[in-house]
C-alpha cells in the first residue's frame, strides 16, 4: 500500500534536476567565455551562470528525493 502513496511527480523533479546539471557541465565544457570579444565581465557572468545550474540541479534532485 506505501507504493502507491508515493509521489508522482519524484522523476520529474529528478529528471529535470539532472538536466539542469547536464546543462551546467556543458557550458562549463564549451567554454563560451573564451571569446575576447565579450569581454571578462561577460565571461565571468557565464562561468558563474554555468555552475549555478549545477548547483541548483543538484539541490532539485537532492530535495525531490527527501
Amino acid at each position: 500500500m506505501a507504493a502507491t502513496t508515493a509521489d508522482r511527480l519524484e522523476p520529474l523533479g529528478i529528471g529535470v534536476g539532472v538536466l539542469l546539471v547536464l546543462v551546467g557541465v556543458a557550458t562549463v565544457a564549451g567554454t563560451p567565455w573564451t571569446h575576447k570579444s565579450a569581454g571578462i565581465a561577460l565571461g565571468v557572468g557565464q562561468a558563474f551562470g554555468a555552475l549555478a545550474a549545477v548547483a541548483i540541479g543538484a539541490g532539485l534532485a537532492w530535495l525531490v528525493r527527501q
